[in-house]
């Protein structure tokens, strides 16, 4: 058609379409019409009594049918199917927390442990203050360790009699107490000096204490009692005529 002439639709009299089409008749046609195969009536259309749409056409525009383009539709596919390249801060909280193991305390005995710069032994003796600061001794039974580091001491402990000084400590004048099952942490303690394991044990205990063979020297630093004994010989010690 040429330019200027704007086409009118012979059945519903609209100018505006999409596409115009013509029928066999050679009759003009807009797109709605052309589709649904209606002829130009030959005697004058009655008035409807529904409103027109937006283009003045009586029927309803249904839908396009036209496939969309194969572009869109590989975006669409691809936005999809694209997995994130990383992980938000969000999904690390939207995971479901797992339930730590229930730790196990697993504690390992020894004859000694080094703690705080000092070394202990079984048998040493240690100071523990109370809330009222009076301080009370205990000879250590047992030394452990845990998986965490963390050292305890199995104690026994001492008790004074009316020879006991105030101002310091003297072996002799204590007798074995009570002893404690449940460790002490060694933090609570306080070194005071070293001893025997078998120091304040009775002498005619039922239970004698094994000595191993060879002269008895006792020691320098304290007595059980007013017990002399002779200092052995040369002879004796190093076993020469």
């Amino acid at each position: 058609m040429p330019f200027g002439i704007k086409p009118t639709c012979a059945t519903c009299k609209t100018t505006v379409s999409s596409m115009w089409r013509k029928n066999e008749k050679g009759d003009v046609l807009c797109n709605s019409c052309a589709l649904r195969g209606h002829t130009v009536p030959t005697e004058p259309e009655q008035p409807s009594a529904k409103e027109p749409n937006g283009n003045g056409c009586p029927f309803t525009l249904r839908k396009s049918t036209r496939a969309k383009s194969s572009k869109l539709r590989q975006q669409q596919q691809q936005a999809k199917t694209a997995a994130p390249k990383g992980k938000g801060r969000r999904a690390i909280f939207k995971r479901t927390p797992l339930r730590a193991p229930t730790a196990v305390a697993t504690c390992v005995t020894s004859d000694y442990v080094f703690f705080r710069g000092t070394y202990y032994q079984v048998g040493d003796i240690v100071a523990l203050m109370d809330e009222n600061d009076d301080t009370y001794y205990a000879q250590i039974r047992g030394l452990l360790q845990d998986q965490y580091c963390e050292k305890s001491a199995v104690i026994t402990w001492l008790l004074p009699t009316s020879e006991s000084p105030m101002d310091h400590f003297d072996p002799s004048t204590y007798i074995l107490g009570p002893e404690e099952d449940i460790p002490r942490k060694l933090e609570y303690m306080e070194f005071v000096c070293h001893a025997p394991s078998e120091y304040f044990k009775a002498r005619k205990s039922p239970y004698p204490v094994q000595k191993p063979p060879g002269p008895e020297c006792g020691f320098i630093w304290t007595r059980i009692g007013p017990q002399i004994r002779p200092v052995p010989t040369q002879e004796e010690v190093f076993g020469t005529a």
